[in-house]
Formats: structure tokens, sequence, C-alpha cells
């Protein structure tokens, strides 16, 4: 048996996501503005997005004005000099795609935002005998889908593309309408359509080609050869279409008959991510909050690491202790909902806590707080993050100890160790590695190391321009061409010469001489233009030897 699909489809959907989201940005702002009944739909305003200099989606009203998807901005501003434009946001679509396909999963299990296509969806139309049929079905994805757009429309069939052609057609043509009607038994404007099963290729026989997805190249050569409904591609012996447009025809011939692979997926929603906690009394300070804010994000953000993900958005919502709490009768409690984000997901509780910190600072009390709550409400992959542990703009000490600790445990003890300062004269003598394991056998914070893990500064004067001095683990051999004075001006180094510009020096230093192994050496520090890089040369009885160079 085939498996039915339904298609949802509601217009100009990215313009629907980027408005509320910005509706919402300016409500959590001033709470106290609210919008007034009689104000137009979005659809009704003058709006469009822009991906760069052109534009991506307009609303009705605007296109009523003759302003089209394509256009620049200043074509469409010609047009229109009240155009409201703004920029196409990703993050606010998928955020918008996310919450729609979430509130269609109380209709059906089976729930797929359609790829490259915002604002529609498969959704698995099976098993819905007992329910009332596939009517009530559309019915029901149709009061849904009007929650953002009053023109949503609804198809179902036996493949995804009759059932996206099936939103597309007019609904006036009565042969394809449940019922032959046009309207519901409560009045209501009908705009779904039911393909019989097994009518796809009947039903999109007489429907233009420009409701099947193909490559431009192929529905220009169709046009151009005068076929323009799908009925008159499916016409055609597949083999002549595969032999003049390739992979390509071929595919979009099986649309045209109605053969399409495509199938909503099972879907799952996604885990409700937040904690809630009561004060034992309420208080009109944020400190108390702060503490419970705390516990509640380090408790939240060991669960999204455990499932790879990472936060994108937190909420905080208060419960105000002002006499609108919940009452015997069944009262609701007063609560404020405010909502921060950041400009990457983490998974780390410091940044997220230092922005929860900041919105509770500035945020008015009108009374005391009795409970807060903290939730999740937006989340993404968790992607390796790769930062600097001694930065502290960066730096966060939780994150550091159980990089430490995962280094130990693969490396040994020893195997996280810090740089210390010793008294020598040569420059691979002045530093050396030690463990970060204190000598009571205690490990110190990641905050102890950064304090103490500057690297030492050789005796060696080096260029100012310099940052660090970088040694080779073990001095190498090179060959050198030098002035009538001494001085180097090029040297071989693993088969390649490199000229030097500026050669400063000799530095002369010496010692050890009770040891096993003293040191009698001439220092050149050296510019290569050529490299752009600044190295460290010697000279004693074996010959010239690179050090290391300067990062």
């Amino acid at each position: 048996m085939t498996q039915r699909v339904a298609c949802v489809r509601i217009p100009r959907f990215p313009i629907s996501a980027v408005w509320l989201d910005a509706a919402a940005h300016d409500a959590a702002n001033a709470p106290a503005a609210h919008a007034e009944a009689s104000a137009p739909h979005w659809d009704e305003r003058l709006l469009a997005l822009r991906d760069g200099q052109r534009l991506r989606a307009v609303t009705a009203a605007a296109a009523r004005l003759h302003v089209r998807a394509g256009m620049t901005v200043a074509a469409a501003r010609a047009r229109c000099a009240v155009l409201d434009v703004r920029a196409w946001d990703d993050t606010c679509v998928t955020r918008e795609v996310a919450r729609t396909s979430a509130a269609f999963l109380s209709a059906s299990p089976q729930v797929a935002p359609a790829a490259g296509m915002p604002g529609t969806w498969w959704i698995g139309a099976a098993g819905f005998d007992g329910l009332g049929g596939e009517p009530f079905l559309a019915d029901t994805l149709q009061r849904m889908a009007r929650v953002w757009h009053h023109g949503a429309r609804v198809g179902i069939a036996d493949s995804c593309v009759a059932a996206r052609a099936a939103t597309w057609q007019d609904i006036d043509d009565r042969r394809w309408t449940v019922d032959g009607g046009r309207q519901t038994a409560d009045g209501r404007a009908q705009t779904f359509r039911i393909v019989p099963p097994g009518g796809d290729a009947t039903y999109l026989a007489s429907l233009p080609l420009s409701l099947i997805p193909m490559d431009a190249e192929v529905r220009e050569a169709l046009v151009a050869l005068g076929l323009g409904t799908c009925g008159a591609l499916a016409a055609l012996a597949s083999g002549d279409v595969e032999r003049r447009w390739g992979a390509a025809g071929l595919a979009a011939w099986r649309l045209a008959q109605g053969i399409d692979a495509r199938r909503p997926v099972l879907a799952h929603a996604s885990p409700s991510r937040h904690a809630h906690a009561e004060l034992a009394m309420s208080t009109t300070s944020t400190e108390p909050v702060l503490f419970l804010v705390r516990g509640a994000l380090e408790r939240l953000m060991a669960d999204l690491v455990r499932d790879g993900r990472a936060a994108a958005a937190v909420a905080i919502t208060l419960t105000l202790d002002d006499g609108r709490g919940a009452l015997p009768s069944g009262g609701m409690p007063h609560t404020i909902t405010r909502e921060v984000r950041a400009p990457r997901a983490l998974a780390r509780v410091a940044p997220w806590f230092e922005r929860c910190r900041a919105l509770l600072d500035d945020w008015t009390l009108a009374a005391p707080v009795s409970a807060v709550t903290v939730t999740i409400t937006a989340v993404a992959p968790l992607g390796a993050e790769q930062g600097d542990l001694l930065a502290p703009a960066w730096r966060d000490p939780a994150a550091a100890e159980a990089a430490f600790e995962r280094l130990r445990t693969a490396l040994g003890a020893q195997g996280v160790v810090r740089p210390v300062a010793c008294d020598a004269y040569c420059p691979e003598r002045t530093g050396a590695w030690e463990g970060v394991e204190t000598a009571d056998g205690g490990r110190q914070t990641a905050d102890e190391i950064a304090d103490r893990s500057a690297p030492a500064v050789p005796a060696v004067r080096r260029p100012p321009s310099a940052v660090s001095l970088r040694l080779l683990e073990t001095p190498e051999s090179v060959s050198i061409i030098a002035s009538p004075r001494g001085d180097p001006r090029a040297l071989d180094w693993r088969g390649r010469r490199i000229p030097i510009a500026r050669a400063q020096g000799p530095e002369r230093l010496s010692g050890a001489w009770w040891t096993a192994a003293p040191f009698a050496r001439d220092y050149w520090h050296c510019e290569s233009d050529e490299l752009e890089q600044e190295f460290l040369l010697y000279r004693d009885r074996e010959g010239w030897m690179l050090q290391g160079w300067y990062d």
C-alpha cells in the first residue's frame, strides 16, 4: 500500500519568521507596549527581505506594487519608496521552522521540513482512518498553519510532488476538492485538497511544468520545445529524455509521472530543557536569584554536553509574589520571561552566567521574586571549540581543568606541564618544564596555572619586535656565507638558501665550565626579508648552528 503524504505550505514563511523575531525582541525590550488589535497583518505591510543587494522575499502588499524577488534594493525602492527592507536571517528562519515542525507533531508523528523550501513541510498522512480520515488531518493542519498565515494551504496525495502541487492549484476545481465543496460545515473557506489514491499521474497531467522541481536548463529546453504541462513531459519516452537531458531530465520525467521517493520521516520532539527552583523567601535582590540561576545552568549545560548539544538561547522566567499568584480557585501565577542569546552556541556555564547576570542587573522588578525557571530555548550541535586557555576573555576554569584531566588520563600524571624560569645564560637553559602537580601531590587550578605560565625570558637580548623565542629541540648545523668582517649574509638550511638582510652580533656567552657540558658561543640575531622571520644563530668550535626563531 502506498504511504500517503500531506504537504503544508505557508506563504512567504521567511518574512513571517523575521517579523515575529523582531516583534518578540521589541516586546522583550518594551513589555508594556502591546500591538493594537487593528494593526495590519505582516503580509499586508510593505516588507521585503534582502540577501546581499537583491530581494529574496516580498510580502503580498509589496508584490501588488510590482516589487518582486530578485530585484535590487534600489530598483524596489524606486517602485515603493517606503518599502521596509530587512536582512535575511537564517537563524530566525531555522528557529521558526523548528518551532512550526514541533507544532505539527501534535497532528502526525512524521514531520519533515522540505529542504531548501522554508515554509513547506512533508507530513505523514497514513493511519487516520479511525480519527476522521484524511479530511480531518487536512483540516487540522490547515487550522495550525493559519496561525502563521491565513492563506496557508494543505494538499494530500500519494507523492510529495503531487501533494505540493495541490497546495498551488486554485481550489475552484471541484474535481479535486473533498466532497466537491469549497466550504467546511462551519462555513470556513476550505484551502486544502486531497488527490485520490492512485490518481497522482492523472492529477499532474494538466498542471504546468512550473510545479515540478527541475534543473533550470532542462526547464528552459522543455519550454522551448513547447512542452508546457506535466502530462506532455510524462508522455515522452524515458530513454529519449535520458539521452537528451541526462539524469536531471530523467528525474524531472519521473516527478511528472508522480514518482517521488521523498517521504516524511518519523520525527521526535526535543526534550524539554528547563530547571525550576523556588526561593525560601520572596526577595527583591538579584543575588539569591543568581545563585539559583547558576545552579540551574550547571545542570542544564551538563545535560547538553551529554547529548552533544550546545545552547543558542537561554530564557529566565521569574515568578512574582505580587498577589496575582495561584489561588485555590485556579488562578495562574504572575510570571515574566526574558531571553538572552549568544553570537555562537556554547555549552559552558561561565559565559552564559555572565549574560544572565547582565540581564538581571538591567531587570527592574515590580514585585518580590518567589521562584525562577531557566530554560534552554534553542540548541545547536556541539562543535569543537579552540580557544586560548590563558586569555581572560575566553578562559573557563572548569573547561581548562576538564581538558587537563583528559590529558593526564591519556599521557600520564606528568602529561600536563608548565614552563618555569631557570638561572642560566644559554637560551636553551633559561627555561624548563615542570608538572602542574604541586609538591604535596595536589593539583593546581587553571587560574594558578595561568598566573605562573609566563614564558621565560632568555638572557640573550632579542629584537624588540619579537614576541617569544621558539627553540629547536636540538640546534641544527647550517652552512653560512659570511662577509669579510665575519657577519653572516646567507645560510643553507635543510636544502634551502636563505638570504640574511640584517645581522646583529656577535654577542659572546660562555660558562658552565665546571660541568660536563661547558659552552662558549658567539650569538647573532638575524632577519630575513624573504621569510619575514627573525632567527637566532650561534658559532662555537663545532661551527655555525641554528638555534631557533622568534614568533
